[in-house]
């Protein structure tokens, strides 16, 4: 931003030096064009900025809800049938306003340091270079992990859909050029047009799955569910269930660069507010009616509980939640890398023929590494867990309170202006690290069960499940 700052100026001042300047006899052809060039370079830069800086925060609620709502939602009932009914809401309600309060928190680090474009940035503020090399590793890790995923849950749902018995692989690789293309926007204000899709996407596939599971709990009457935790629950399915209710509010890491393209960046509360309200309801509601309907026997995710012709049906209207969700992940990576190669050039505005050339590039790589991954790994929605206990408690919980008490906290914490926000940060890093740790321990422990079972696919498999 600052940047674009630099060439507003530049091309205020071309307009005071007025046009006398340009045709001074005594100037050199070369000298002529290169003013020219200028002019014209600075010209784009207005626009690119111009562009770059249109979403308000009703637009920015649809990014965030796109980013965090997703077929996770549907791995929450599961997560019931583990926890117990009463700790299934309390965690979702307590976890929701725990990720809403952190983000708030991330917000005044952002409006505080208005030159920060993405999360990566506050790395340096608070580590130095070191600082800015481990949040960038862990940043594009996560993004591209997050886009693998969704390549395999496109896999699984065109397989389902099609009941094909063609080799699987075939449909992750539809899935994954879906994803690049509709990565192609580099703009988060015309991606926020497609979250439109996507929200009513997510809100009709579970919808169906809950009158699937109710109607099938009215034909069977069989369903038993339970106010409290299973008999033998263990340390490490407790947080195995915990940890899918703690990621799906998983969304701070793209929050600063949702909040770049602000027009009134003090706006976001309204944004995170609504969100917050929307998550807790959806996940809440979810969670407990289709674990109510289908009781301990649930599937995860739900949709494969819903029968098999429903299955087809959710599975079918979840496409533009699968794709629209991941590949959001895409441009959020790789406006972080573009910008980064072309840091102080027009060019990464992408209006210019090579701004074109080298986004598409970069959004190919993207989709193409994490297709390779996500196939190549055959354990890879382990991992998928395990970088989410890594990456995911940090950018959303724990990092949070450090930016607060290091970047945002102005006299000693324990002053009477800071005492309250002192308390709620340490909370919410004591969450965090919790869920760092034991859902780790969680998470190492069922890929161990896995490699026991023998239930690893082999690489490329043409199986439609990971």
């Amino acid at each position: 931003m600052s940047h674009a700052i630099n060439y507003t100026h530049d091309a205020t001042t071309l307009k005071q030096k007025g046009t006398d300047d340009m045709v001074e006899p005594d100037r050199s052809e070369g000298e002529i064009f290169d003013h020219i060039g200028r002019k014209h370079s600075n010209d784009r830069a207005i626009q690119g900025d111009d562009h770059f800086h249109r979403l308000g925060w009703k637009r920015l609620t649809i990014l965030l809800i796109v980013q965090s709502i997703a077929l996770g939602s549907l791995s929450l009932p599961a997560a019931f049938a583990t926890l117990g009914m009463v700790a299934g809401v309390i965690l979702c309600v307590s976890l929701g306003l725990i990720a809403i309060y952190a983000s708030y928190i991330i917000g005044l680090a952002k409006l505080k340091y208005s030159h920060v474009a993405h999360y990566v940035d506050f790395g340096r503020l608070l580590l130095g270079g070191f600082g800015d090399k481990l949040f960038s590793v862990a940043f594009i890790a996560l993004m591209t992990l997050t886009v693998g995923s969704h390549c395999l849950t496109g896999k699984l749902a065109l397989a389902t859909i099609s009941g094909s018995t063609a080799c699987a692989l075939i449909f992750s690789v539809v899935s994954a050029v879906v994803l690049f293309a509709l990565a192609i926007p580099p703009s988060f204000a015309e991606l926020s047009i497609l979250g439109f899709i996507d929200f009513f996407s997510i809100l009709v596939t579970i919808g169906i799955c809950v009158i699937a599971t109710g109607l099938q709990r009215t034909d069977s009457a069989t369903s038993v569910w339970s106010a409290w935790p299973q008999d033998d629950l263990t340390l490490s399915k407790a947080f195995v269930a915990i940890s899918n209710i703690a990621f799906a509010y998983a969304f701070a890491a793209s929050q600063p660069s949702f909040m770049d393209e602000m027009h009134t960046p003090q706006d976001y509360t309204k944004s995170i507010s609504a969100l917050g309200t929307v998550q807790m309801v959806i996940y809440t509601l979810t969670g407990a009616l289709i674990y109510a309907f289908v009781g301990q026997e649930v599937g995860s995710p739900a949709i494969v509980s819903a029968g098999p012709l429903f299955s087809k049906i959710a599975f079918g209207l979840a496409l533009p939640v699968i794709f629209i969700s991941g590949s959001i992940n895409t441009t959020v990576v790789s406006r972080y890398i573009h910008g980064r190669i072309y840091q102080g050039s027009v060019v990464r505005y992408v209006n210019t023929t090579k701004g074109w050339v080298s986004w598409l590039t970069v959004v190919t790589i993207i989709t193409i590494l994490a297709w390779i991954v996500a196939e190549a790994i055959p354990f890879f929605s382990e991992l998928l867990s395990i970088c989410g206990c890594l990456l995911v408690s940090g950018f959303s919980f724990y990092v949070p309170p450090v930016m607060w008490f290091f970047l945002l906290k102005e006299g000693s914490w324990f002053e009477g202006h800071n005492i309250r926000h002192a308390i709620l940060n340490l909370i919410v890093f004591l969450v965090g690290i919790c869920i760092f740790g034991c859902g780790l321990y969680a998470s190492v422990t069922e890929v161990i069960s896995a490699f026991q079972t023998g239930s690893i696919n082999r690489p490329f498999s043409c199986s439609a499940g990971q």
